[in-house]
């Protein structure tokens, strides 16, 4: 996609905008992340007849709060923040008061472990875009990458997943699978979005075990 500077090209801007926003982000959800979300948009979202001003918009804005989440150790959560930021950005452009709504909705409801929910369809896409790029070869990637940024183990052997605490030396890849990644797939809003992640899913899945044998010295 050209990048012009021009409110007249709503999404070319929003996206010069939010590129510029991500210069110190972490590697775990920089704006290579986004990029790749913005790709898988634009693959779901026309299976899907989603407006793609909207959908693909929503895909440049949807983790500009992440770094308000990150410096306050995940008590700030970077959906409602991004949403809140958004809507400043979008507020002059030549859209649609629906539009402006359903781009602000769809920031706010795109998280995993938000309790805001998806109700329309372009919302729903950029939540399936999302979770595909946390699961799979790339979301393992990323897991060990978050991992690194917090400084966490390779892996934990000494407590239960369940009563180890995020943002700490025990977020290591393993536990974000246990506790989130291994869920995604059951949590796909869309068709073709679940079709892409039951073969993310399942690559996950023997990765997984295949670390857990490889870890305990079995195989």
């Amino acid at each position: 996609m050209s990048i012009i500077a021009n409110p007249a090209d709503p999404v070319a801007w929003v996206w010069k905008i939010a590129e510029q926003s991500f210069s110190h982000a972490k590697g775990s959800h920089d704006w290579d992340h986004t990029l790749r979300v913005i790709r898988l948009s634009e693959h779901i979202g026309p299976i899907e007849n989603a407006d793609m001003t909207v959908l693909l918009i929503a895909a440049c804005l949807h983790d500009i709060g992440r770094y308000h989440q990150d410096r306050s150790n995940g008590q700030i959560c970077h959906a409602e923040k991004g949403a809140e930021m958004g809507k400043d950005i979008i507020q002059d452009l030549p859209l649609s008061s629906e539009q402006k709504i359903n781009i602000v909705h769809a920031i706010k409801t795109h998280r995993f472990r938000g309790s805001n929910v998806p109700e329309t369809i372009e919302a729903k896409v950029l939540f399936d875009a999302d979770k595909l790029d946390a699961i799979g070869a790339v979301g393992i990637a990323r897991a060990y990458l978050f991992a690194g940024e917090l400084g966490a183990r390779l892996h934990n052997t000494d407590n239960n997943i369940q009563n180890t605490k995020p943002y700490s030396k025990e977020d290591t890849g393993y536990r974000e699978y246990i506790k989130k990644l291994c869920k995604i797939k059951d949590r796909v809003l869309t068709v073709e979005g679940y079709r892409m992640a039951e073969k993310r899913h399942d690559f996950m899945v023997h990765f997984f075990d295949r670390f857990i044998e490889e870890y305990n010295g079995r195989i």
